[in-house]
This record gives structure tokens, sequence and C-alpha cells, in this order.
């Protein structure tokens, strides 16, 4: 972006959720840039097109970012607001997650049919049916709730509502007793009303990223990348970074049930990252956690005073160098003594749970899926 420009072109997906948090993201960047006009572009992607299938069965990668992310490359747009699980954790060449804002509310929400309203999951009756689109969240549903019947349901917020409320012969072939979704989605929608239980955590793990939003934009456009860097959000970038780190490590997409949960405590310097993977059935788990400790503030102060130069400025980054990148985000002004250890955290717990076998999980997995796309 020139100094002359003042207007910046900012990717979306059409649904309604996409942009109210693409107007939010818009709306915190006004506040340090008054002066600059924004224009959404929005457009739909191969996860919003193609309804009539489960998600693993259309592909495992980019399937709500991919459109976007040709429009970014090709200059269309300047950044792309995301929510964050939806993007994969090998980044397209020539991305980078410019800002990860700070995370709403990870956990799952349970909606209920006004009929059922009384229950909540351990009270539903038998063979109540519940509609998710993951295999986190029916795996983890399979284990804990085995009297419980499962079914895909597919669409944005707003078609699943539908679908919910809705019964048979009244534009739905399937009457579902309630539907699992992201707790944050149902806040920026406004729908604070529909949620029947909150999920806590230790009942089910949340996806990767979850309740986090994310702008993606070109690597290298340095002008976007100090625009975006406010909005950085400390706590958050390095849970993220250690969720998809596990992630990453594990091979992870939509090939098989994979959640984490993490915590940073600024008081103690530390972080603390529990994931897991299932079966397809829920019937086998591995689960484990660990915790890393922050660099103290001194010790990040000292690593930017020894590199000093002799008038007492930090060094200005080489402008042919780029800034590492963590699991696809960019540093922006967080330490990268903190962002490593949030990087180790993550991939040494993958790393304990693949000793125990998590790979074989997952292969079964991934294998079984592909057999069903087959046939």
């Amino acid at each position: 972006m020139s100094e002359e420009k003042k207007r910046i072109r900012v990717g979306s997906r059409k649904s309604e959720l996409a942009l109210i948090q693409t107007n939010f993201v818009i709306d915190q960047l006004k506040k340090f840039n008054s002066d600059i006009e924004f224009e959404i572009v929005s457009m739909t992607t191969m996860g919003d097109r193609v309804l009539d299938k489960p998600l693993p069965k259309i592909g495992e990668k980019s399937l709500f970012t991919k459109d976007l992310e040709v429009a970014l490359l090709s200059g269309n747009v300047d950044f792309i607001v995301h929510s964050l699980k939806d993007l994969p954790t090998v980044m397209e060449i020539g991305t980078t997650i410019g800002a990860v804002l700070k995370r709403d509310d990870p956990r799952d929400a349970l909606i209920l049919r006004n009929d059922y309203k009384q229950f909540k999951l351990d009270s539903l009756p038998d063979q109540s049916l519940i509609g998710t689109s993951s295999l986190r969240r029916t795996a983890q549903l399979k284990r804990k709730f085995p009297n419980l019947k499962i079914s895909d349901v597919r669409g944005n917020l707003n078609t699943r509502l539908k679908k919910l409320d809705n019964k048979v012969g009244e534009g739905t072939t399937t009457n579902y007793a309630g539907i699992i979704l992201a707790l944050a989605g149902i806040q920026r929608m406004g729908w604070n009303n529909r949620v029947s239980q909150i999920i806590e955590s230790d009942v089910m793990l949340y996806a990767i990223g979850q309740g986090a939003l994310a702008v993606e934009c070109r690597i290298g456009d340095d002008n976007i990348l100090k625009l975006l860097e406010p909005l950085h959000d400390y706590d958050t970038v390095l849970q993220v970074v250690a969720e998809r780190a596990f992630l990453t490590r594990l091979g992870g997409g939509c090939s098989a049930p994979v959640g984490a949960r993490s915590f940073v405590c600024l008081e103690k310097r530390e972080i603390s990252l529990d994931g897991a993977v299932w079966s397809l059935d829920g019937s086998e788990i591995l689960q484990d956690s660990k915790s890393g400790l922050l660099a103290d503030k001194k010790l990040i102060q000292n690593h930017i005073d020894q590199y000093r130069n002799k008038d007492g400025e930090p060094p200005k980054k080489c402008p042919y160098k780029q800034p590492r990148q963590f699991v696809g985000i960019s540093p922006g002004k967080i330490s990268y003594l903190d962002l490593d250890t949030a990087l180790k955290l993550g991939t040494e717990l993958a790393e304990e749970l693949i000793k125990k076998g998590a790979l074989e999980i997952m292969n079964t997995a991934k294998n079984t899926i592909h057999s069903t796309i087959q046939t």
C-alpha cells in the first residue's frame, strides 16, 4: 500500500457471521486509522457452495479460504478476515497471518429445539439426534454420550438453526433435538438467548484456534502488516501458536478428530496446553497436557538490549529479510523467546501422543474417510 492510498479492500466470506466479524475488525482498525476507507469484497468459498457432503468428504484443506486467498495473492484484496479455526496450519505460499485478535470464548455451545429446552447433554432422552459437521465434536459426543445419535449438519449458522427449528416436511428431512456450534459465533451474531448449554472444555475440547479472529495478508506487505500490528493480542497469539504447532506435528486437518485447550498465566509467566486425538467413533483416545515457562520480562529486555546499536536504538530490520513465521503467524512485536516456547510446547505435546500411537489412530480415521468417499 503506497502512502497515497487511502482505500483498503478487505476480503470476506458472504455469510452474515463472516461479515459481522469483518466489520468488527474494520471498526478496530478505524480507531487507529480514521483517514482510511475500508471496502469489503465478499465472496463464497468451496465450503459455502458444497453443502450436500460432510466436510471431510469434500477435501481436507482450505475449504473456506482458498477462493479468498486467490483474490489476496492477485491483489484484488489487501487482507482477509477469517475465523482462525478455518485456516490451515500450513499457509498458502506468499501469505501470512498478520494479526490474531483477542480470543473470544473458545468453548462449544449446545442449541436445543424449543421442545427440548428443559434438557442438557447428559439428560437428553435416548436416541436424541444431535447435529454437527465436526469430527472432533462427533467423537467426543460418541465417547461421553453414547445414548445420543449424531448426524451431519451443514450450512452457515442461519441455515443450521433453520434446520434445527423446522420439523420434517417444513424445509428439512431430519428432526434434530439440538445442534452444537462454536459459542463465539453465536455470541457475535447476538443469539445468546439460543444457547441451551455452554459445554465446558473438560467435557469437550475445542478446535484449534476456535474463538479467535485472524487477519491474513501477503508476506512482505509491510504497510498492511504495520496497519494490523495493533490488533495482535499477546495471550491469544501464544495460545494459538501452541495449538497450531500441536496440530501441525500431528499432520492433522479434517482427517481425524483433534482437540485442544490452552491457557496463558502472566503472573506465573506460564503457558499450558491440553491436547487429544480420538478415533472416529470415540472409542479410542490419547490425551495429555504440558506446560512451559515464558521468558522473564527482564530477559526479553536484555535480549533486545544486546542487539542495540551504539546510539541506543534497536536495530532496523533488514529490508530483504522477512520475519520468522510461527505456524503461519507473523510475530509482530511479540518476543521470539515466548513464541518459540509456545511452538516447542505444541510440538512436544504432539510428539508425546505420537509415541503412544496417535498417528495410527489418525491414519485409521483417514483411511475410513477415504473409503467412504470412494463408495
